[in-house]
């Protein structure tokens, strides 16, 4: 998030309505917030998160807080916030309460609006959830982002719950957090196994032993099915024999049957067919001369009926002809008139004209008069303005001469900010100097006073820690014999006849040796041996400090070096820069005289500004007296050249009257003869749309009755043609009937009438005909095949009995082969079917284990603690980066096995120890290397092009030379793209800040807000 613009308005001790914009700060990269206590530097930070997350550190809902927020002088707060998200988008909040009119302590509800800008237009969201923005919670802004005062340390002190829980926020670790799937997954996982074992108890009785018997029993099956078969080949052939001749004779009795029954339908099959040609031939003959005849009478007849309406519709037209005629001759005379009438309506129009010109003429003449006076008012006021203007140029180029020049000033003013600014840093490094002077002379005493050479210490232990060693493992090897001997006394003590030596294994024990007791002895050399070990301990512990204060002396060294360095670069550009010095008028070593000349040239720009402002007025009075001037003699001018234009036009007008006298109309008015000129266009207007009317309708009638004439004409000729066609036809008729020898078309028409369908009837004969033949020939062809066999049905009837034993025996065996192969199918595709759902079960399985394990590792978000402690240990490795700049290499910071922080004490053999031990200036010092490592990762997390980072309190807690390292650590973050604002009463920072803001609290406006 990078701050654009923050407006506040009667929100604490901003009575008056201010604006912050944060560009220059922001491009500065480093930049602070100062003023006195109370004026108002952390209600900036607050408004910002209140407009936000409309939460603040100082009050809660619950504390009337939008009427303590308030400015007791105002009753309108208003906060309007501009920034940049990670982004890089732009977005608006603003958020206002106003007091109630009639209830000082009521505040009505605030309302806010989120805005995001879209091709330069703000555009209001449907939210106002800045998290969704942001990406941040409220809680968690305040740890990385903006920093109250008072919660800078709470990251450091979070315990482990909440510090886990708030990681898991920030770093989106709730991704890691698979608990709940884990469960789900084993869940439905153990669900499927219940699934597979229901499955699997269907297959209990599917084996490969199984099948391996249904197969041996279907070879059985098989044999007795093949002996089955050729008995029933025998016995099918003998019947099938017999079968056919008993089909032979029935069929030979059925067709007999049938023939008869056909014979007998024969003679009125012939009659039908002698009658349907008879119709055939009729129908070719007369049936289109018939359809002809009919459509020819109705045409004649709606010809006929048409020629009757013809006629009537042309009486119709001669009447109408006949009436417009008389119509025409009623205002032929009028018509004749009307070009005189149209020459009297331009005179009528032109008078009128003439009539309006000679009133605004009077108007004109008075209106030229009154403008004329006041021509004459302006000018005597340009005049007194020209005057003044004149006196001022001449003061103020007198006041320019006394004038320095400001490039001057700027460049001398620098000059001495930045020569002071080498002069402190040239204080600072100094003392900063004596400070490791003093650190390497203390630590030289240390070593002089411990007899120390630095060259030859490590060498020294060396050979103190190899006597050692030497002279441990001499005792040790004489424990070890002294041990021997203690072991051997302790063997022969207890070897006794008859029993086996441990040793060698024999049971005789001639000469058993006699040993001293060595207790003594070995206890003498364990005591030495402790001795050494513990002269060893205090030896490398010594070793251990030495080595520490060595490699201190060594940083003091370099730093001691490398501050002299800096030392030596600020003396040269001290030098180089009093060799700038090149203005004469001033003094290098007297800045009051500069000072003193820089008030006097600003109280002399400010009167010369002052003068420039009455100037510019003067000039922008003078302008529009000038303008007004020529204003009005300009429209003067349009006055009289208008009043020539229509005293011009007024007798142009006249000599184009032809018909009446402009004379004549002189004392009436306008609009007097405006209504006789109406009356008349009325007039004309009428006479000559109605001409024109019963002239159009004669040319429409004329053509419509000469079109009429020529339908009726060709409708009578139509008619007569009809009447020769229809006889014609007839004499044809009547010439096919004598040839066909029939009396008259009706007997024609009776025939005709029947319809009959010729293709059906046709086909039926057709196809009686062919059965009637076919039948006959079938009947004479079985009469032949049985003409020397004979059929007994008894034979038959046993041969049928037998033939149906051998087939019920043969289908019951097929039956036991087919049901045996159906079975072995059945049982070979369920055990296929059982090796997958065992292979699936087996499957499961596995996964269930593994979903267990996943399950205990995912258990109490145990993985999100361990992620969270990745980030921890990353966070803790950014942070020592700055921390052990700023504690000279003395602390630093780690993870402990609690996950809880702790410090490294490098000055005290590096032994841990709890943050709570820290001093306040340290505890600041971990704090920000801590928040700023915090908010470098929570940007990166948001993959944000620049970090922001603000705190509000912290500096007054450290000496000088750790706000140096502060200041140096805060300052190297501009290199780094990173952005950081401080509030700060510490004028030490205050000087060194390039820029920066300061609050002055006014006791009538409230705070005021400068940059500087």
């Amino acid at each position: 998030m990078i701050p654009v613009q923050l407006t506040i308005e009667g929100l604490y001790s901003y009575q008056q309505r201010q604006t912050i914009q944060f560009d220059d700060l922001i491009d500065a990269g480093l930049f602070g917030i100062f003023g006195a206590v109370g004026s108002g530097k952390s209600s900036i930070l607050e408004a910002i998160t209140f407009a936000l997350y409309g939460e603040t550190e100082r009050l809660n809902a619950r504390e009337k807080r939008s009427y303590n927020m308030m400015n007791l002088k105002s009753n309108v707060s208003y906060i309007e916030f501009d920034f940049l998200n990670h982004e890089d988008k732009l977005f608006r909040i603003t958020r206002e309460f106003k007091r109630n009119s009639k209830r000082f302590e009521e505040i009505k509800a605030p309302t806010v609006v989120f805005y995001e800008k879209v091709n330069e237009q703000w555009i209001p969201l449907d939210h106002s959830n800045a998290e969704r923005i942001i990406g941040l919670s409220y809680a968690n802004f305040k740890r990385t982002i903006i920093i109250p005062q008072g919660q800078f340390k709470e990251f450091i002190e979070l315990g482990a719950t909440d510090r886990t829980k708030m990681m898991k926020e920030i770093f989106n670790l709730h991704k890691y957090d698979l608990q709940e799937n884990a469960a789900k997954l084993a869940k439905e996982n153990q669900a499927e196994l219940h699934k597979i074992e229901g499955k699997l108890q269907g297959f209990e009785a599917v084996s490969l032993e199984i099948i391996q018997e249904n197969q041996n029993q279907l070879k059985i099956e098989e044999g007795q099915y093949e002996t089955v078969l050729k008995e029933f080949n025998a016995v099918n052939e003998s019947f099938q024999r017999l079968k056919a001749l008993k089909l032979d004779v029935e069929s030979l009795k059925a067709k007999k049957i049938q023939f008869d029954q056909l014979h007998g339908q024969k003679e009125s099959m012939d009659q039908q067919q002698l009658a349907l040609e008879r119709y055939e031939k009729l129908y070719h003959a007369f049936h289109q001369l018939l359809i002809d005849q009919v459509k020819l009478q109705q045409a004649k007849k709606e010809d006929e009926n048409a020629l009757t309406q013809q006629q009537l519709q042309n009486e119709q037209i001669e009447n109408q002809i006949k009436e417009v005629t008389l119509q025409l001759k009623a205002i032929q005379k009028d018509f004749e008139a009307l070009a005189d009438k149209r020459v009297e309506e331009n005179d009528l129009e032109l008078i009128i004209q003439n009539l309006i010109f000679s009133k605004e003429i009077e108007k004109l003449k008075e209106r030229t008069s009154n403008g004329s006076k006041e021509v004459e008012k302006v000018q005597h006021h340009q005049k007194s303005i020209e005057e003044q203007l004149k006196l001022n140029e001449m003061e103020f180029s007198q006041l320019n001469q006394q004038r320095l020049d400001p490039q001057i000033l700027m460049a001398v003013d620098h000059w001495f900010t930045k020569n002071n600014s080498i002069q402190e840093a040239f204080k600072l490094q100094t003392k900063k100097i004596e400070q490791f002077k003093e650190q390497a002379d203390q630590l030289t005493s240390f070593f002089e006073a411990e007899n120390i050479n630095m060259d030859t210490v490590e060498a020294d232990f060396e050979v103190l820690k190899e006597n050692l060693a030497k002279n441990k493992t001499t005792l040790q090897q004489q424990k070890s014999e002294v041990e021997v001997q203690q072991k051997l006394a302790h063997f022969a003590h207890n070897l006794h006849d008859g029993d086996a030596c441990p040793l060698c294994g024999s049971l005789e024990h001639p000469h058993i040796v006699e040993m001293n007791d060595v207790t003594a002895s070995l206890e003498a050399v364990k005591a030495e041996i402790q001795a050494i070990e513990l002269k060893q301990e205090e030896i490398q512990k010594r070793h251990t400090l030495i080595q520490q204060k060595c490699y201190q002396f060594q940083l003091v060294q370099q730093q001691l070096d490398q501050e002299k360095r800096r030392l030596i670069e600020i003396e040269e550009e001290r030098n180089v820069h009093i060799k700038t010095f090149e203005w004469k008028e001033f003094d290098a070593n007297n800045y009051e005289i500069f000072h003193s000349k820089k008030e006097e040239a600003l109280a002399l720009n400010q009167t010369l500004e002052n003068k420039n402002q009455a100037i510019t007025l003067l000039r922008e009075q003078l302008d529009k007296a000038r303008s007004d001037v020529e204003k009005f003699q300009k429209y003067l001018e349009n006055f009289k050249l208008e009043e020539a234009e229509k005293a011009s036009q007024i007798k142009q007008n006249i000599s184009h009257l032809k018909i009446l006298r402009f004379d004549d109309f002189v004392q009436e008015e306008s609009d007097e003869v405006k209504i006789q000129l109406d009356q008349l266009k009325a007039f004309n207007q009428k006479i000559e749309k109605e001409y024109q009317l019963y002239q159009l309708q004669l040319n429409d009638l004329n053509p419509k009755l000469a079109a009429q004439q020529t339908s009726i004409a060709l409708l009578k000729q139509r008619i007569e043609d009809q009447k020769v066609e229809e006889q014609t036809l007839y004499k044809t008729i009547e010439t096919t009937l004598k040839e066909m020898n029939l009396e008259s078309i009706d007997e024609v028409k009776i025939i005709l009438d029947q319809k009959l369908d010729v293709l059906t009837l046709r086909k039926r004969m057709e196809e009686f005909r062919i059965q009637y033949e076919t039948l006959k020939n079938s009947i004479v062809e079985l009469e032949q095949k049985l003409e020397n066999l004979s059929f007994d049905e008894n034979i038959f009837e046993e041969q049928q009995q037998l033939f149906s034993q051998a087939e019920e025996k043969l289908k019951y065996t097929n039956e036991l082969v087919i049901n045996r192969k159906t079975e072995i199918a059945r049982l070979s595709k369920a055990y296929e079917d059982k090796k997958e759902i065992l292979e699936v079960q087996h499957q499961l399985q596995k996964r269930a284990d593994l979903l267990k394990l996943f399950g205990n590792m995912f258990k109490g978000a145990g993985f999100v603690q361990y992620v969270s402690s990745i980030y921890l240990k990353q966070l803790c490795e950014n942070a020592n980066v700055r921390f052990h700049r700023m504690t000279r290499n003395q602390l630093s910071l780690q993870i402990n096995e609690n996950h809880d922080f702790e410090i490294i004490d490098y000055l005290n053999e590096g032994r841990p120890r709890s943050v709570k031990t820290l001093s306040g200036g340290q505890a600041f010092q971990v704090s920000l290397s801590l928040a700023l490592a915090l908010a470098e990762s929570v940007q990166t997390n948001l993959k944000a092009g620049r970090n922001f980072f603000f705190i509000d309190e912290g500096f007054g807690t450290q000496d000088g030379d750790a706000v140096n390292i502060v200041f140096e650590t805060l300052n190297h973050l501009h290199k780094e793209n990173r952005i950081v604002g401080i509030i700060s009463h510490v004028e030490e920072l205050k000087e060194r800040i390039p820029v920066a803001l300061n609050i002055v609290k006014d006791e009538e406006k409230g705070s005021q807000i400068e940059v500087i």
